[in-house]
This record gives structure tokens, C-alpha cells and sequence, in this order.
């Protein structure tokens, strides 16, 4: 089987895997965005909040995702970095509608860029300021300065506002994140 693998490698057939970690608060929707992300034959009716982390696959046009979906509960945020040297790329997900714990979600951004696992690493990271449809949600422009991306100098980043229940943004910053591991792929 191996020979295989290697054959349909070398002739462009077998997709490039590549492992995400998704982090962001409790309650921000980075299950929901997973879960939206999978094929709709494979995606769950009922999302629970993440215990811990569960790992989610998806498939893009030329790319084959494994995503790790952290709890963003802070009791197991200190898992987090565990699972930094695996990552070759990171979704941020930000509630943008919870402007009081938009701060507890900068500083543990901060504290994720200036880890030693990730400081380092070109890493690219796509934000989702999340649950758009709500009322009091802010402009993805305004999570973007709320967590002062505009910092991050030596990553590739980009924020995408979305709906993760209805699924809107989400194909954009698949899109991205994509052409992004392709580029660093050649």
C-alpha cells in the first residue's frame, strides 16, 4: 500500500494533508464551523461543547484537512500547546458579538503567537469573527483591531466575518487557508 501512496503522490492524485488546530474561546462556534466545513452527509444536527478536543476531517478541491478542535473552556486551554508542533496552520475563532471577553481572547492569542512551539514558524492563521447574525456583533474590521492583528508581522493572517450556522464566510477562509498552504507547499 505504501507504493501506492507514493505513486498517486508523485502523479498529483493523492491530496496533501494538512493539520489544523482550530482554537478560540468557549462558545465561540469553532465546532459549528467544523461540523459546517464537513460534507452534509457527515455533518452532526446536535453540536455539544467540546470537551478536551475531538479531531474533524474535511476536503477541499486539492487539500485534505485534519482539524483539531480544542476546547476553549480554560480549564483545558493550557492543552492548547500540546498540539502546537503538529499544527501547520491555526483557525482562530473569535464570538464577535462578546465584546467583554474579547480581551480573555487577545490575551490568549498573545500568549499562543509568543509560544516557543509557534513564535518561530510561518505559520498562516485565519480568524473567524464568528455569529455575525447577532445583534450586538461587531465588524470583523473591529475584532481585527480589538485584537490588534495589524501586530502580527511574520504570519500570514487573514479575518473573515461569518455565520457558522448558516455557513456564511466559511468557504472564503477555507479558500484562503488553502491557497496559502498551497504556496508554502511548492
Amino acid at each position: 500500500m505504501g507504493l501506492f501512496d507514493k505513486l498517486a503522490g508523485w502523479l498529483g492524485l493523492k491530496k496533501k494533508e494538512v493539520h489544523v488546530l482550530c482554537l478560540g474561546l468557549d462558545n465561540s462556534g469553532k465546532t459549528t464551523i467544523i461540523n459546517k466545513l464537513k460534507p452534509s452527509n457527515a455533518q452532526t444536527q446536535d453540536i455539544v461543547p467540546t470537551i478536551g478536543f475531538s479531531i474533524e476531517k474535511f476536503k477541499t478541491s486539492s487539500l485534505s484537512f485534519t482539524v483539531f478542535d480544542m476546547s476553549g473552556q480554560g480549564k483545558y486551554r493550557d492543552l492548547w500547546e500540546h498540539y502546537y508542533k503538529e499544527g501547520q496552520a491555526i483557525i482562530f475563532v473569535i464570538d464577535s458579538s462578546d465584546r467583554l471577553r474579547m480581551v480573555v481572547a487577545k490575551e490568549e492569542l498573545d500568549t499562543l503567537l509568543n509560544h516557543p512551539d509557534i513564535k518561530h514558524r510561518r505559520l498562516p492563521i485565519l480568524f473567524f469573527a464568528n455569529k455575525m447574525d447577532l445583534r450586538d456583533a461587531v465588524s470583523s474590521v473591529k475584532v481585527s483591531q480589538l485584537l490588534s492583528l495589524e501586530n502580527i508581522k511574520d504570519k500570514p493572517w487573514y479575518i473573515c466575518a461569518s455565520d457558522a450556522l448558516k455557513g456564511e464566510g466559511l468557504q472564503e477562509g477555507v479558500d484562503w487557508l488553502q491557497d496559502q498552504m498551497q504556496a508554502m507547499k511548492t
